[in-house]
């Protein structure tokens, strides 16, 4: 009883601390369009579908993130894969992968 219990401590204090990964360690690989291209920066557009709780509907959720392209070798409509990574600047925290089609 006595061990479940600082466990349970151990386990929310893990929770609670904000560098806590939830993945596992492993990076968080997202896919999606490239919008916008500038020097060693591209704009990538992910959009995911929900469902609506209560009522159902299908809801297009979309998000775009800063991503960096050391190389410069993606283009606009590109579709690319980026994973998370250290904060390079105030807006971006993740790397370009490959480009998976053009």
């Amino acid at each position: 009883m006595f061990f479940s219990d600082e466990l349970s401590n151990d386990r929310r204090a893990a929770l609670e601390d904000h560098r806590f990964s939830f993945n596992c360690g492993r990076p968080v690989r997202t896919t999606g369009h490239v919008v916008s291209a500038k020097d060693k920066t591209i704009a990538v557009l992910v959009e995911r579908t929900i469902r609506h709780k209560k009522y159902g509907k299908v809801i297009k959720k979309r998000r775009k993130y800063q991503v960096h392209d050391e190389s410069n070798i993606s283009r606009i409509g590109d579709l690319v894969d980026f994973v998370e990574c250290r904060p390079i600047s105030k807006t971006k925290s993740h790397k370009l992968l490959y480009i998976i089609s053009r």
